[in-house]
């Protein structure tokens, strides 16, 4: 009989009977152990006293090799963490890291200019970076290692990966929040500065234009870089904001930003939001909460861009070429406060059925419940509605519970049922036909993607 183990060295000897089967059980001990790399063949070996073949356990005299230890990477993370978006990002980075990967993070290193720099003489093996200048493309192309960028301000640069926030997406859930209210005039503000790009607010003012309305957009006479006063900054906006048409909703480009809009309003004696509503691009919870009023903000998947930063990154470190378009991440919702808490519609009853379904759309609410609150027929209530909003008004309770459910999953820890009974559906299957059907993905696959 002949048997054999691969790829190993073969060395032969004889045996008594006794001493080939206890070392043939060994063998095979020794295989399940150690897997192959420290056998060798058996092979048929005559024994001296007999014409018959003795199939024979060798065992390699070789030292066995210790597992290899894992690569440790070292990488620097070039964003600053000053606010909500950079420390979101860099949780994202690190929920990787301990599923994944075992890096050294440098955080936020800084030249003697105060930028953001590698430190000289570093020997890394990448970088994720958000790219804001052409000084630090080019300081970060010549280090020589893979690059990952996180924004838009520098898409000419190529030869980095990207994975970036799905800015169409970010226009679509600020302009369908805008609408909910019943805006029909609308504003983009973003000052002139170099931490953003100028893709945000284009894309958002052609996707005001493609439904049928005009979109304003603040351009001061001063170019980008240029430093002004607050004064002279006040001044330029304050010109603006009295030359535009209310009630209007305004997108700015981040809470900063925002924050800034909101001042200037009060100073001028515009009420906000009655006259001006103003939702943020970003969420910086700071700045939200302690504007007056405090501001509705796009709630980016902050994590999540962390998190496939460092995946591509990792793919990058092992030789895969980068993409040739950006890894683009949706954002996940809009987070309503006092800024944008106000209904621009004239007709009143419409008004008032809306605040009732809002307030109590969780509660298990049905249309004859509005109906008992609002002197006005199914009928009437449905042609309003369909006329002011484009849904009916069963949809829109719909929406709110599914809305609702849409923030649970990404911000708790809930179980499905959980959510289910907190946004008033009957059970957990029912959340999931419904959420499925109107965001086209099952709630579990929901958070997945929001989680990393």
């Amino acid at each position: 009989m002949e048997e054999s183990f691969e790829n190993v060295v073969v060395y032969q000897f004889n045996f008594r009977l006794l001493e080939r089967k206890r070392l043939r059980a060994q063998l095979f001990i020794r295989f399940a152990q150690h897997g192959q790399s420290n056998l060798s063949t058996i092979v048929p070996v005559p024994h001296p006293s007999s014409q018959l073949p003795i199939s024979m356990p060798l065992i390699s005299h070789s030292k066995p090799t210790s597992a290899k230890k894992p690569l440790i990477r070292h990488v620097a993370v070039l964003v600053e963490t000053d606010d909500s978006w950079g420390r979101s990002l860099i949780h994202g980075i690190a929920d990787y890291i301990e599923k994944h990967s075992r890096w050294v993070l440098l955080i936020e290193p800084r030249d003697e200019r105060r930028r953001l720099a590698l430190p000289t003489g570093w020997q890394g093996d990448g970088v994720i970076a958000r790219l804001g200048s052409l000084w630090m493309a080019d300081h970060l192309r010549q280090s020589g290692v893979p690059v990952v960028d996180t924004d838009t301000v520098m898409l000419n640069e190529t030869w980095a990966g990207r994975v970036i926030t799905d800015d169409t997406e970010r226009a679509r859930l600020a302009l369908h929040h805008f609408r909910d209210r019943g805006f029909e005039r609308f504003a983009y503000f973003a000052p002139p500065k170099r931490r953003y790009s100028n893709v945000r607010g284009e894309i958002f003012q052609r996707s005001v234009q493609e439904i049928g309305f005009d979109c304003a957009v603040y351009r001061p006479n001063y170019r980008i870089g240029r430093r002004i006063s607050w004064n002279e900054q006040q001044k330029h906006v304050s010109e603006w904001l009295r030359s535009l048409p209310r009630p209007i909703a305004i997108f700015t480009v981040d809470g900063h930003r925002g924050r800034e809009l909101a001042e200037i309003c009060h100073v001028l004696d515009i009420q906000v939001p009655d006259e001006v509503a103003i939702l943020a691009g970003d969420t910086d919870e700071l700045m939200c909460n302690v504007s007056s009023p405090p501001l509705s903000s796009v709630q980016l998947a902050c994590g999540r861009i962390g998190y496939e930063a460092a995946a591509l990154l990792d793919r990058l470190m092992q030789g895969e070429p980068v993409p040739k378009a950006p890894i683009q991440i949706k954002p996940l919702f809009v987070i309503p406060r006092q800024s944008t808490d106000v209904l621009s519609i004239d007709d009143e009853h419409i008004v008032r059925a809306l605040r009732f379904i809002r307030a109590h759309a969780t509660g298990g609410i049905v249309v004859d419940d509005v109906l008992r609150n609002v002197p006005v027929s199914r009928r009437g209530l449905e042609i309003q509605f369909r006329k002011l909003l484009g849904r009916s008004p069963a949809e829109e309770i719909r929406r709110v519970r599914l809305e609702k459910g849409k923030r649970l999953l990404a911000t708790t820890e809930m179980s499905i049922a959980e959510i289910a009974k907190a946004c008033g559906f009957a059970s957990a299957t029912r959340l999931g036909v419904a959420f499925r059907s109107h965001f086209g993905i099952t709630p579990l696959a929901y958070r997945r993607q929001t989680h990393g």
